[in-house]
């Protein structure tokens, strides 16, 4: 096996492990929040600090992955989040578990934005869409583990205990295949470059505000996945009478359709080009938020609206984050890839919350017409941004 595809795969199982933690605190909560004798509440502010040291290391990361290099990087990283979790499992009041998301919130922010940085500059659209499909595999895996932790006599520690020992394991293999992102920019960087010569002659006369709307366009489309992942079954079972085991399973399906999406788009990535995908998406997750947000259309026109915007959500962040290689000069993507990564998880924090209070106020029926609208703003910032870039 060539080293190229050796570290391709290592690549893919880091984004499977990025997404194992990512989706299992609240099927730990409830239990944890029992052992330590803490209110519900008390996991938002856990999300809070998490997403903001994942937003300030993926602003940082410009900085740090010039002077380490993606493969040192993601190694420290894979460390940091793995001895977290292990903290998690071991910690012995909720003190700990507050001070420990500090490292892995750092740790999962340098991860993610060395990891977009690197196989945008080094793989195909292609790989940019399998590449967020893995993280999906990372997510749905990540609550059957801790699932089967709570359902046995191992508990919640158990759980984290598993999951961790799973990422140190990939930081060690990532520390022993550090000669391979070493040796990879000889190769498939340098003739991506050579053959965007002309391209990097324009590039230069790229304004400086395009490096922060190019951001701006992943804090919006966080808060529209994942706004309607977090309301969607509210909106169907206190705003439309859904039984609740049924709600579950149609936003289940909302996040099956954005993975299943992304392997499937994979496969002709290449040949439609990053642009064209995204307009792509972002209409068909408009015409199925439309759909969606019309309670008097019958019942399964509604849901087959929820599965359209999954489905158009599906190129939307990888071919975005890939397109910022051809839009920037080298030393700009870097800076530029952590700034979106940045301001996804700034989305991730802010948007479905700002969403949520939207609906106490005027009703659960404002927030997916509030999608729309930010699916509408998405539309005319990634048309400016193609305008310029």
């Amino acid at each position: 096996m060539s080293g190229h595809v050796l570290l391709l795969g290592l690549i893919y199982l880091a984004f499977i492990s990025l997404g194992l933690p990512d989706s299992v605190l609240g099927v730990a909560w409830p239990a944890m929040r029992a052992e330590f004798g803490r209110s519900l509440e008390h996991a938002g502010l856990l999300t809070l600090i998490l997403t903001t040291c994942s937003a300030v290391s993926g602003f940082a990361s410009g900085f740090v992955l010039s002077r380490l290099g993606t493969g040192k990087v993601v190694a420290i990283s894979g460390f940091m989040t793995g001895l977290a979790l292990l903290g998690f499992a071991l910690a012995p009041s909720f003190q700990w578990i507050v001070l420990l998301v500090i490292p892995l919130g750092l740790g999962a922010g340098s991860v993610d934005a060395g990891m977009n940085h690197f196989v945008a500059r080094h793989y195909s659209a292609r790989h940019m869409n399998w590449l967020h499909g893995c993280w999906g595999i990372g997510a749905t895996i990540g609550p059957v583990v801790m699932g089967v932790a709570l359902a046995g006599r191992f508990g919640w520690q158990g759980g984290y205990a598993v999951i961790a020992a799973t990422q140190l394991l990939l930081a060690v293999l990532f520390l022993r295949s550090l000669r391979l992102w070493q040796a990879e920019p000889e190769t498939a960087a340098a003739g991506k470059l050579s053959a965007d010569a002309g391209r990097m002659a324009r590039q230069t006369q790229v304004p400086t505000w395009a490096s922060w709307l190019a951001p701006l366009l992943f804090l919006a489309y966080t808060t529209i996945e994942l706004g309607t992942g977090l309301w969607a079954a509210s909106i169907l079972i206190e705003g439309r009478g859904t039984d609740p085991a049924r709600a579950g399973l149609w936003v289940a399906g909302f996040f099956g359709a954005i993975m299943v999406g992304r392997f499937a788009i994979g496969l002709v990535a290449n040949r439609l080009g990053n642009r064209l995908l995204v307009r792509l998406g972002i209409l068909g997750a408009l015409a199925g938020a439309v759909l969606f947000a019309i309670p008097m259309l019958p019942s399964l026109v509604n849901l087959s609206g929820l599965m359209l915007l999954g489905l158009g959500c599906a190129p939307i962040y990888p071919s975005l984050m890939h397109e910022a290689t051809n839009r920037f000069d080298p030393d700009t993507t870097r800076t530029v890839i952590g700034r979106q990564v940045a301001f996804a998880y700034v989305g991730c924090a802010l948007g479905p919350a700002a969403l949520g209070l939207l609906g106490a106020h005027l009703g659960l029926w404002t927030i997916m017409p509030a999608i729309c609208l930010a699916l509408l703003l998405l539309l005319y910032m990634n048309w400016k941004l193609d305008q310029v870039t």
